[in-house]
């Protein structure tokens, strides 16, 4: 019986990475080119997105939270950058621009949720929908081009041999895990997540951590959403469609709990790449995109059951 719940204690603590394997292994087979130097850096290169954006979803969920407007949010500071270079304005004053707008609508939505008190599903659904619409309106719904190519350095350059955007996810992961585990403001945020009222109760302004998880969460899909303009060079309203799932997945495959208080950013790194080498190994396979969906789908379906059986069993004890 105890070497029973030593293989489910491991196979919870740690199957994580032997799924990734598993993948690893599958798709080399399946393709010769997979392993290939050049495709995991593709890989690496394709997950940058979902990892900025990752860091700052994994804070929602610990508190207990969720922000499905991510995905509209990396579009709208897209096409916003994109837009106001083309008004004359330099790069870096577009880009701070706009990723101060970012932050706004995280704080608008931290609003909406604490002060408001409408639940972060409904808050941040109907955000999505409205940040979708202000992308479409913002370009009348045509992609914006056309200014200075020097921009796609930062999506599209490399240092080392190693693609910029890898750079920029690797320190925001590095920032991101040292802030939680090291600081007073990340014992904070698994308190709201573990257990609210005592929290609040201890003195804590819980509204204050969620304003601020929320405000970060808007940064990291405001970067991600910066990433991506200077990757493809051209500001696309329906850029990150579909984003938030895809997030959303690689947080929970991480192993942080969808009811808060709980997980570790360092393990996110792993679903991260699960979710990479999933999609990229699925592309190399000639799988359609069609069938990539449903995938995906169950993914997270399955990672969410996972998550709830954990959780079901350490309430039996």
């Amino acid at each position: 019986m105890n070497k029973y719940k030593t293989i489910r204690n491991y196979l919870s603590n740690y199957g994580i990475f032997i799924v990734l394997l598993m993948l690893i292994i599958f798709f080399s087979f399946t393709s010769e080119n997979f392993l290939n130097p050049l495709n995991i850096f593709n890989i690496l290169r394709q997950v940058s997105i979902i990892g900025i954006s990752a860091v700052g979803m994994t804070m929602v969920l610990l508190t207990g939270g969720i922000d499905l407007s991510v995905g509209s949010l990396i579009a709208v500071t897209g096409v916003g950058i994109a837009k106001l270079m083309l008004q004359g304005l330099h790069p870096v004053l577009a880009s701070l621009i706009m990723l101060a707008v970012a932050v706004l609508i995280g704080l608008l939505n931290g609003f909406f949720i604490n002060r408001l008190r409408i639940p972060p599903l409904i808050t941040t659904l109907g955000m999505m929908t409205s940040l979708r619409g202000l992308a479409f309106i913002i370009t009348g719904g045509l992609p914006v081009f056309g200014f200075n190519s020097n921009f796609a350095k930062l999506g599209q350059g490399y240092v080392w041999k190693i693609p910029i955007p890898v750079l920029v996810m690797l320190a925001v992961f590095v920032i991101g895990i040292l802030l939680l585990a090291k600081t007073r403001f990340g014992r904070y945020v698994y308190g709201v997540g573990s257990n609210e009222e005592a929290t609040r109760l201890s003195g804590i302004n819980v509204q204050r951590v969620k304003y601020i998880v929320y405000a970060v969460n808007g940064l990291m899909a405001g970067l991600a959403g910066l990433i991506l303009l200077s990757r493809i060079n051209s500001g696309q309203p329906n850029a990150g469609q579909g984003y938030e799932l895809e997030i959303i997945t690689a947080v929970v495959l991480g192993g942080v709990s969808i009811n808060g208080g709980e997980g570790r950013l360092g393990f996110v790194v792993i679903g991260v790449l699960i979710m990479g080498v999933l999609t990229n190994g699925m592309i190399m396979m000639n799988v359609n995109d069609y069938v990539q969906q449903f995938v995906k789908g169950l993914v997270l379906i399955a990672a969410v059951a996972f998550d709830r059986y954990n959780q079901t069993l350490k309430e039996v004890k």
